[in-house]
């Protein structure tokens, strides 16, 4: 373990192939993502709302999916466990596992905690992914449908800059522009790359407070 915080993770493959049939009951697939500019591997629907979330939280450099397999011992014997992702950011190094509240078992608990330690001892960080809010996902779902680059040939983001200096509404400062459609899609497309912001604690809609964000020049 205290080599493998210096082993080049970043230049192997996934530790086992992504398969698809017509009678398995996961959904695999590949995502894309900005933050990597390549496509990514996931083995469920959870799994790819991960990739979407990692895309959207920033600093992301590099993301892997299935990056290692840990062998521990437990007191019925050893036992096997392969993270589905390792995350690599400005802010640090995170392994990630994916796993609904309900479908947890005590054997995954076991494996999360040996995991954690493992991450511990390389001086990464650890985490679940458990639970989302319901509106989330969805949320970052729709700003991610404008995180293309988008020319302003009309002008508008001035004005949506102005309209989130004075805390006005996502509602609001649409209908202040003069080009209202194209306001919305621009608006999406600040909100996705955090040049401006909202409180995701609640919904986006026409009410939602837009703020300047951690992005904006």
């Amino acid at each position: 373990m205290a080599d493998l915080a210096a082993a080049p993770v970043t230049r192997l493959g996934p530790m086992r192939g992504f398969t698809w049939r017509r009678d398995q009951r996961h959904r695999p697939g590949l995502k894309y993502m900005v933050s990597t500019g390549r496509l990514h591997g996931f083995e469920s629907l959870e799994e790819a709302g991960l990739l979407l979330a990692l895309d959207f939280a920033g600093g992301v450099t590099e993301v892997l999916s299935q990056p290692l397999r840990l062998k521990f011992r437990t007191a019925d014997g050893w036992r096997k466990h392969t993270p589905d992702f390792l995350a690599i950011s400005r802010l640090g190094i995170w392994l990630i596992d994916v796993r609904p509240a309900g479908l947890i078992q005590q054997e995954d608990r076991e494996s999360f905690a040996a995991t954690a330690e493992a991450a511990l001892t390389c001086g990464w960080h650890y985490t679940v992914a458990a639970q989302w809010k319901p509106h989330v996902l969805v949320t970052v779902d729709e700003m991610s449908s404008r995180r293309r680059p988008l020319a302003d040939r009309l002008g508008v983001q001035p004005g949506l800059f102005a309209g989130a200096k004075e805390g006005l509404s996502f509602g609001e400062i649409v209908m202040g522009s003069a080009f209202e459609p194209v306001a919305r899609a621009h608006l999406l497309h600040l909100l996705w790359q955090r040049r401006l912001g909202v409180d995701l604690s609640q919904p986006l809609g026409d009410r939602s407070t837009v703020v300047l964000g951690s992005e904006e020049p």
